[in-house]
């Protein structure tokens, strides 16, 4: 007997069905409907190959999976297993437990915002941050909008409009999306000129480029690459003193922002924001959620004559930073200037971790899960940060046959758990693990391997 499109359930027919009215209650009349009528459609186009049509129950069974499916938020929080501490594709730096407070009491009311409580009055939400920022930096005055592409648009938009800016050739820099220097520039009206060639750059480079009209001279951080051998690179000091001999503004795009010495933890140390203001920077921008260890955010700080130009642009409104970037943004601030920034900063607390500290951890989950294995291997800092920079690390191994399946596998629990592969090994770095998802991770592992017939 030829199955007929008029034996596919009608609309009516599975909303009377006993078992819907609960879906109804969950999900609602309209999206209920318009997940039946999806339903109904794939039946259609399968009808030449379909021996039979599924039963009412079947089909509420696929309504009620369906469902469930769309309801899941396309933005969720996920374990990340990698070993990549600042993760692009993963949000980069976790906020700490104060700055995520802090989000909480801004969001779940009214707030300052714009508001001054001693006055009565309209203030502006500068405020919020220039101080810490200020405080911390030693810059005269500072700026927040909400990235640091952003950040550098803004500035160029406001300080080089139609005038020449000199820059590195080492230093036209690509980052993640596309980014790119030369194209940013020429979105902000700015004219490039570039300087020296592509492994070695003199300030006498610099100094024929002012000659030749350039008006702002910028420092690009070459954030997720390096240059290597025969390299030669005029020192930040220099080039401020060129810079200031000839009345220009130094423009430096830092990237990641450390505030701290990176050095202190295995690593090559990174020019902190601090360091690179003292040495003659007029201005610097960076990203507040890599090295800062805080929200998705453009930094700028520097002098105030030139901050105030900025502010005034009319692209500044379009990228300004929201209540909850400057209330997570404070709040990590806040906690470098108390001096508890290593302590109570996710990112840090990773940075921190000893080898040892790492391995008890994965023997434990061994202990736990009467499985796997340790292997040695080294965590990445990531998000355009010290490049090539890594930690040693221990790796807790599962050796499975179709290692990738079972990485699917861990992206469907929940929270989903984000994993590396490596040939025939499935490999999870404790560094990046949150404390708090420790426990989640460890039960969606022995989910799957109680089930997971392949286990060698």
């Amino acid at each position: 007997m030829m199955v007929s499109p008029r034996d596919i359930p009608s609309v009516d027919q599975i909303l009377k069905h006993p078992r819907t009215e609960q879906l109804l209650g969950r999900f609602g009349h309209a999206w209920t409907v318009s997940v039946i009528r999806g339903l109904q459609d794939d039946l259609r186009q399968k009808l030449p190959n379909l021996a039979e049509i599924p039963s009412d129950d079947a089909f509420i069974a696929s309504l009620e999976a369906e469902l469930e499916k769309q309801s899941q938020p396309s933005l969720r929080s996920v374990i990340n297993a990698t070993g990549v501490l600042l993760h692009t594709n993963l949000g980069r730096a976790p906020l700490s437990r104060e700055a995520l407070a802090a989000v909480e009491s801004v969001s779940s009311g009214y707030s300052t915002l714009e508001y001054e409580l001693a006055k009565g009055a309209r203030s502006k939400r500068d405020v919020h941050a220039s101080y810490l920022l200020t405080s911390l930096t030693g810059g005269e005055s500072a700026l927040v909008v909400n990235n640091n592409a952003a950040g550098v648009l803004l500035a160029l938009s406001a300080l080089a409009k139609g005038k020449n800016v000199a820059i590195s050739r080492s230093q036209m820099v690509e980052i993640g999306g596309g980014f790119r220097i030369p194209d940013v520039m020429k979105q902000s009206g700015a004219k490039l000129i570039e300087v020296g060639t592509t492994n070695r750059t003199r300030v006498g480079d610099f100094e024929q480029a002012i000659a030749d009209g350039a008006s702002v001279l910028l420092v690009a951080h070459q954030s997720n690459f390096k240059i290597i051998g025969f390299t030669e690179e005029p020192s930040l000091e220099d080039l401020a003193n060129l810079a200031h001999r000839h009345n220009l503004p130094l423009i430096v795009d830092l990237g990641s922002g450390a505030l701290l010495d990176t050095a202190k933890y295995g690593l090559t140390h990174e020019t902190t924001v601090q360091e690179t203001l003292s040495k003659g920077a007029d201005l610097v921008c960076f990203s507040g959620d890599k090295l800062l260890g805080g929200p998705q955010s453009g930094i700028l700080v520097g002098q105030s004559v030139l901050l105030t130009k900025i502010r005034r642009h009319p692209l500044y409104r379009a990228i300004r930073a929201d209540k909850l970037c400057l209330a997570a943004l404070s709040a990590t601030l806040d906690q470098y200037l108390r001096g508890k920034a290593e302590l109570e900063i996710p990112l840090y607390q990773m940075l921190s971790r000893t080898p040892a500290d790492l391995k008890n951890q994965a023997r434990g989950w061994m202990d736990r899960l009467k499985t796997g294995s340790m292997l040695d291997g080294r965590s990445t800092v990531g998000g355009g940060s010290l490049p090539g920079e890594t930690l040693p690390t221990c790796l807790f191994a599962l050796k499975v046959k179709s290692p990738a399946k079972f990485a699917a596998r861990l992206r469907e629990s929940n929270p989903p758990v984000i994993a590396r592969v490596q040939e025939d090994l499935l490999l999870i770095d404790p560094r990046t693990v949150l404390p708090w998802q420790e426990e989640a991770l460890l039960n969606a592992l022995k989910a799957i391997l109680d089930d997971w017939k392949e286990t060698l």
